[in-house]
Formats: structure tokens, C-alpha cells, sequence
């Protein structure tokens, strides 16, 4: 039998422990190894109304703090440090062969940082350096679109500087690895411009000619890669981008804000790069919902169904 993918409940103080509970019944044929505190979970769940997960093997992990303090919708040291030690354990399970890939709720950077883990930028860059990779490649991925980073958690006045050929190159080939793998055939991949008007001849910029184009040269045997494309109307359905199955964009925002209005509800984020499978959901803590039983576990859902296509 396969090893159960493994689930982090992300912050309790937030919607994970709800879309979790919601999301691992949709799967009652499948158990599943399920990393958080146990009594914090059931407190979060009882509260939203959400009934208990049956299908999983329980990955207890203490909480350093009572559970009864834990306040929703907040941030906290105690469920920070918990959300980022229940992705270390997952991890280290994952590689070990006790998991297939792990499937992360939601954890919150500021939450994290207060419980003194002020090195972890977000689940990509923690679970690269579990796997003693420099980096990794966030991806998005829908029934009908593929987006990955170049860049990812970096402010926007770094991102020129941190378009190299090296970096630029792992994320073409990531990217095209992972097209290769989920629909078995040579990938067509659109590769974003930096700039506006893709530098219109340099006008606005030359990383376009210096940089983007001549790694793409260099990536050929992986895909066909074309662009670099203008970025403001690349991903317009009207406009050609289904002829496409994956785009490369170059900072974060300029992928996520077209993959969020095409696919909110049903994206995933993709790990890509590492010696394991991750996904989770597209979205973060949604504290201001946090244990009313008004959130979503769609993207949730869609989450562990692509983790389940990538493990198979």
C-alpha cells in the first residue's frame, strides 16, 4: 500500500483546523496523517461547528501554551511556533517514506516570526531548506492554469536584481517538469516580460533582452518556451492563453493577481523542485473568520485532489 499523504493544519488561531476537518471528509476512502495538536484541533472544530476528521492517524504535537488561551482570530506565538512544527515533522516524515507528500493549511508569517522563527519566509522556503535545496519554485496550478515565480516573498525593488540566468533557468525547467508530468507531453509555456510593454526595444528596460530571452534559449530542449510575452494581457482567456499550458512569471504579484481572478476558488499551490510533493491552498489564515464555520474548503479540497494526481 502507499503511504497516507500528510496534512498540516496550518494556525489553529485561524480557518485551517475548519477546511481541514471539511476537506479530509471529502476523502472517506483515504486516511491520512493529520500533524497538528489534537486538543486545539477539536477545540476550533467544536467551535465552528465542524465535525472531527475519522480518517487519519493522529500526529499529536504539544502546543506551548494551555489550549484554553488560544484566542481566535489573532495572532499568536503559540500556534505560530505549532504551525511551523507540525510542517518540520511532516517534512522529515515525507522523506523518511511515512508520508507520499504533504497537503499545508494555511500558516501566518507574523505569527510565526513571533514564535522566533524569523528566518522562514513561508512554507517553500522552509521546506527547500528541509530538503537542503538553496530554493524552490512556487507554483499555482488549476484544472485550466499553470503559473509559476520567479521570484516569490521579496520586496518589489529587489526583483530586477534577483532575475538571473541561474535562477530563471531552474524555474523554466521546474516548471516544464511539472507540465511533463501531469499531462505527458512536450510543454508550451509562456514566459512573462519584466517590464511593461516587455521593455518595448529597451525603452523600459533591457532585462528582457539581457537576461529573459537568452535563457529561454538555453531551456529549448525542455519546452517550447515563447515570449518573452506582455504581461498585462498574456493570461487573458480572449487572447490566446489557453494555447498555453503553464505561464513563468517574474515577481509574485504578477502571477497571482490574473491566476486569482481566473481560479480562486479552485487554485493550489505547487511546490516544485524538491525531493517531495506539497500543495496547499491558494489562499491564507482568513482570521476574521476563524472559527465560525463560514469558511471555504474548496481550494482546500483541490489541494489534496493534486496532491493525490502528483503522488499517484
Amino acid at each position: 500500500m502507499k503511504a497516507p499523504l500528510a496534512i498540516t493544519a496550518g494556525d489553529c488561531a485561524g480557518i485551517g483546523p475548519e477546511i481541514t476537518a471539511r476537506a479530509l471528509a471529502s476523502f472517506p476512502e483515504e486516511t491520512f496523517r493529520l500533524y497538528t495538536n489534537r486538543a486545539l484541533f477539536e477545540r476550533a472544530c467544536q467551535t465552528a461547528g465542524v465535525s472531527l476528521p475519522t480518517n487519519v492517524i493522529w500526529c499529536d504535537l504539544p502546543l506551548n501554551a494551555p489550549v484554553e488561551s488560544i484566542q481566535p482570530g489573532c495572532v499568536q506565538a503559540a500556534t505560530g511556533d505549532l504551525a511551523y512544527r507540525a510542517v518540520v515533522q511532516a517534512g522529515q516524515d515525507t522523506l523518511s517514506g511515512l508520508a507520499r507528500g504533504i497537503v499545508t493549511a494555511p500558516f501566518n508569517k507574523a505569527a510565526i516570526h513571533l514564535a522566533g522563527h524569523t528566518d522562514v519566509p513561508g512554507h517553500t522556503e522552509l521546506l527547500a531548506r528541509l530538503c537542503g535545496k538553496p530554493e524552490a519554485t512556487m507554483a499555482f496550478f488549476s484544472p485550466n492554469l499553470l503559473v509559476s515565480l520567479v521570484t516569490i516573498h521579496c520586496a518589489l525593488r529587489e526583483v530586477p536584481a534577483l532575475i538571473t540566468q541561474p535562477r530563471l533557468l531552474r524555474v523554466l525547467k521546474d516548471t516544464a517538469d511539472a507540465v511533463q508530468r501531469l499531462k505527458q507531453r512536450r510543454p508550451r509555456i509562456g514566459v512573462l516580460a519584466l517590464n511593461p510593454h516587455a521593455g518595448e526595444g529597451g525603452a523600459f528596460g533591457d532585462e528582457e533582452a539581457q537576461v529573459i530571452q537568452p535563457t529561454m534559449a538555453l531551456a529549448s530542449e525542455w519546452a517550447d518556451f515563447e515570449g518573452p510575452l506582455v504581461p498585462d494581457t498574456a493570461l487573458i482567456e480572449s487572447n490566446g492563453a489557453n494555447r498555453y499550458d503553464a505561464f513563468v512569471a517574474m515577481y509574485h504579484d504578477q502571477g497571482l493577481i490574473p491566476f486569482k481572478l481566473r481560479a480562486f476558488d479552485c487554485g493550489v499551490n505547487v511546490t516544485l523542485g524538491l525531493p517531495l510533493i506539497r500543495t496547499s491552498p491558494d489562499h491564507g489564515t482568513a482570521f476574521n473568520l476563524a472559527w465560525q464555520g463560514k469558511a471555504s474548503a474548496e481550494s482546500m479540497i483541490h489541494a489534496i485532489a493534486c496532491a493525490r494526481q502528483l503522488s499517484a
